[in-house]
């Protein structure tokens, strides 16, 4: 996530938090509450979707319109803990692969549904083969790639159209839904499953009104003993982003997913002991050069522009000091940091050196005239455009930031501001010399580098390219991809990504420059045993990892 399009709304919070100093702090009634059982009486948490008029929906599979509790309701395979991307047993106990087209889960024994039926491997067989028939529902596009799943027992076998590696976290993204409940729905593609939904997850669906939806915990849940939460109370923040901002560092949120300006301040400075935030790292924001042209065809130009950007000035200004600096290997770190390959320093973050690189650029044959313009190999001075979308105002600062970089350097840089809908027309097309791209920051390592690296997700210029916008088409990339797409060991892909990530450092086909944050407030007056920097045990959107290592704040040692 960025924090586009949002820094004009700083100002104005701020304002509203000056004002709100002045009133009550919004915390009175907040303080520890627990059952006589020990637990957290219930938390507030902050949106739940569904617009200004929210209808009960707990179809797992319609995610435009799905209400934020259905992600503890229904429960996958295994856990995809989506900061160290490791598949922690859930539902499923064990897997195995067969070979690289048979993947075989163990079911987990004595787990049941809510409405007290038992969670069997046909239910798991009947969800996918129920998003097989209805091609809308599968969501995670594990069907691109399955060709049958099966039950037998306690265990369910799933077999792929060819290597299956890369589906796997795909197919661990699906919620398990009950057969005896959704083999009787007539359209489960229009299913809004509002009455009472069944799962095997943690909270049950308490009360739905505009302003709060209301999940009750799961006293029969399969590891109810780990859940000291009674019940968790979303709100609706239907007064916009500043009056949500406020509510913040007014108390009134236990936990929060939003962009704040100087969080220091307007949050943790109104209860430094309580209230906290941490920003992992998620999606890579990187400079893409159009591969087709001159001087960005050229492997010693590119790799020469890696140390001329002022990323820490990117980070630090243009994005608050949110964020960290991208790994050049393409890896987000330090999440992967196991997986940057031996022999690359620092884990491919890479320092600015002016310096540097105006002698790389120079031994290449770019050399500057005696007005310090740079030169390109036909002796005339290079020129080229930046494009960003205007109305995204800290990729802007960002943009400002590099060019300014390269100017240093001799280049003449034009800064061009199209709307969204045109930039990411031009991207698509190769329509540009210079831009931001995303890749990566999922748990799916072998899609984060296909989709921005492989030779098959591109087009010719002018042509719609699918994600391969840099048009990058080089046969070593797209061995060790296929490589990464049929190893079925860590070790295996851990191989396969080292040959990726060094063609990343010494080929440079994109430039990353920063980690889009993830945000996540949270505040330890009622519970404790958050994620955070000190102790990343979960991703801030791993829901039933949380939940499951909350505790009351009394109990803390």
């Amino acid at each position: 996530m960025t924090i586009s399009g949002r820094l004009r709304l700083a100002a104005a919070a701020t304002a509203a938090a000056s004002i709100a100093l002045t009133g009550c702090t919004g915390t009175e009634g907040q303080a520890t509450a627990t059952t006589t059982d020990g637990r957290i009486s219930y938390l507030n948490y902050g949106d739940f979707g569904g617009g200004t008029q929210p209808k009960a929906n707990y179809n797992p599979f319609l995610l435009g319109s799905v209400l934020g509790g259905y992600g503890y309701v229904f429960e996958p395979l295994m856990m995809t803990n989506t900061y160290t991307c490791d598949a922690e047993p859930w539902l499923a106990t064990d897997y195995e692969w067969v070979d690289d087209s048979t993947l075989r889960y163990t079911l987990r024994e004595g787990v049941k549904w809510n409405d007290g039926e038992d969670l069997t491997a046909e239910d798991v067989a009947f969800t996918f083969n129920m998003l097989r028939d209805h091609a809308a529902l599968d969501t995670t596009g594990a069907w691109a790639y399955l060709d049958s799943v099966t039950a037998e027992g306690n265990t369910v076998t799933m077999k792929f159209q060819g290597a299956g590696a890369p589906a796997f976290t795909l197919v661990n993204d699906v919620r398990i839904v009950p057969e005896h409940v959704w083999s009787k729905v007539e359209d489960p593609t229009t299913f809004a499953n509002a009455e009472d939904p069944v799962g095997t997850g943690p909270f049950t669906i308490g009360s739905l009104s505009s302003k709060q939806l209301v999940i009750e915990r799961n006293a029969d849940y399969w590891q109810a003993d780990k859940v000291k939460v009674d019940e968790i109370r979303f709100n609706k923040a239907d007064g916009g982003g500043q009056v949500d901002q406020l509510k913040l560092s007014r108390g009134e949120y236990d936990h929060n997913a939003m962009f704040v300006p100087d969080i220091e301040k307007s949050y943790v400075a109104r209860d430094p002991e309580h209230n906290h935030y941490w920003y992992p790292p998620g999606g890579t924001i990187s400079v893409y050069m159009n591969l087709t042209e001159a001087p960005f065809d050229d492997t010693a130009f590119r790799t020469a522009l890696l140390t001329a950007f002022d990323k820490q000035e990117v980070a630090e200004k243009a994005q608050l000091g949110y964020v960290e600096q991208a790994s050049q290997t393409g890896l987000v770190i330090p999440g992967q940091e196991d997986w940057v390959p031996e022999g690359v320093e620092d884990d491919g973050v890479m320092p600015y050196d002016v310096d540097a690189a105006d002698r790389a650029l120079t031994e290449a044959g770019y050399e500057t005239d005696a007005q310090g313009r740079r030169l390109g190999k036909d002796g005339k001075p290079i020129s080229f455009s930046f494009k960003v979308p205007g109305e995204w105002t800290d990729w802007v600062a960002a943009a400002e930031i590099l060019v300014e970089d390269l100017r240093e350097l001799g280049f003449d840089v034009n800064l061009e501001r199209p709307t969204p809908e045109s930039y990411d027309a031009d991207r698509a097309s190769g329509s540009y010399d210079m831009l931001f791209g995303v890749h990566g920051g999922s748990c799916n390592i072998y899609r984060n580098f296909n989709e921005p690296l492989g030779s098959a997700n591109t087009a010719p210029v002018g042509e719609p390219a699918a994600s391969n916008f840099v048009r990058w088409q080089d046969p070593e990339t797209d061995a060790a991809l296929d490589e990464l797409r049929r190893a079925t060991t860590e070790d295996q892909q851990k191989e396969a990504v080292a040959d990726i990530a060094e063609i990343m450092v010494d080929e440079a086909p994109v430039i990353p420059v920063w980690y889009g944050a993830k945000w996540f407030q949270y505040s330890t007056q009622k519970a404790v045993g958050w994620p955070n920097a000190e102790d990343p045990y979960a991703g801030p959107a791993d829901n039933l990892l949380i939940i499951t290592n909350l505790r009351p704040a009394n109990e803390e040692d």
